[in-house]
Order: structure tokens, then sequence, then C-alpha cells
């Protein structure tokens, strides 16, 4: 039994859901608005203020989708009424980030400067302090489009597990390997 499926979902105010019947859920907020097309053997039900997914058998796809569905909803509503933020952190000597707009501009110790040009769904701004770390944070309404444009980021240079220099999500830990020792 999904657990995750059968908990209703709490519609804050400002956030107004439309459900068509080809099985397509939108959510329009003050942030954004959200579109996800549900699978045929789910069905989503607006009751007040809640959002209820329900499934039409026990079949183990259909309780594994239902999770789904719902989870996927959740982040919907929660992303149009208070959206989502990210921050990234560059360790190592001489890493260093800027953006202008949404062109974002990394120096990580390669011989040439990496452009990302990003999504308009997703703001972006740099800090850098004297003696810290440069951070990125950004900042969006879409969980899943903010979780990729990160993961884009920090491929560009994964922590290394000697040093733990490389891109990395702001209080992550990197478990670190001990290095040769000299042999006598």
């Amino acid at each position: 039994m999904s657990r995750i499926g059968l908990a209703p979902i709490d519609i804050p105010q400002g956030v107004e859901i439309k459900i068509s019947d080809k099985n397509v859920v939108n959510v329009k907020g003050s942030k954004g608005e959200l579109n996800q097309t549900i699978d045929p053997s789910i069905s989503v039900m607006q009751e007040e203020n809640q959002l209820i997914v329900k499934r039409h058998s026990e079949n183990k796809d259909h309780k594994a989708k239902h999770g789904l569905y719902r989870a996927l909803l959740f982040n919907m509503v929660q992303g149009v009424s208070e959206g989502f933020e990210l921050k990234l952190e560059l360790v190592g000597v001489g890493y260093r980030a800027s953006n202008q707009g949404q062109r974002l501009d990394l120096a990580l110790g390669f011989s040439h400067p990496i452009v990302m040009l990003l999504p308009d769904e997703v703001k972006v701004t740099t800090e850098t302090e004297r003696g810290k770390n440069p951070i990125i944070t950004l900042q969006s309404y879409d969980k899943q489009l903010i979780g990729q444009v990160a993961a884009k980021i920090k491929s560009l240079r994964k922590p290394e597990p000697y040093k733990g220099k490389g891109v990395r999500f702001v209080g992550e830990y990197i478990r670190k390997k001990a290095g040769k020792s000299a042999a006598k």
C-alpha cells in the first residue's frame, strides 16, 4: 500500500488547480504555472481545499504510480506557492562564479572559462566573499528543472575524494580517501 499516495495534498491560498478530462493537471500560483499529465490508472479529485489522488486497482505498477503522481503534484503545489532554492559551493583555489542575467560564467580550474545559459524559469545569483568559497544560488518553482540545472553545474567539476575540490551542495559531506603513503 502506498502511504505517500494516500495522504491528501493541502492547497494553499492563491493556488488554482484545473483538472482536465485528458488527465492533465494544471497548477497555477504566484510563482508560476506547471502542467502534469497523469497516467490513466490514477485519478485526481479536488475536494474543497485538498487534492486527492486515487488508484483504480491494487496492481503493483498502479501502487508505484500512485505514490509517484502524488509526490509530483505535491511538488508542483509547493513550487508555485513557495518555490525551491538550491545552493552550490565551489571548493578549490581559483574557482570563481559570476552571472549576468541568465548567463553563468564559471572558472573551475580548466584552461578556459565555462559559460552556461540557464532557462528563464531558473533565477541565478552568485556571491563571492573574500576568504570564503563562492556560492551559486538557484531559485525556481519547478523542482525537476532546478535539480537538473544543479546536477549539470555539479557535473562540470565533481567533488574529488582526496582534497574535496569541486562543485558541491552547501552542507554536503564528501567522504575523503587517504592518499598514497610512502613505502619504506
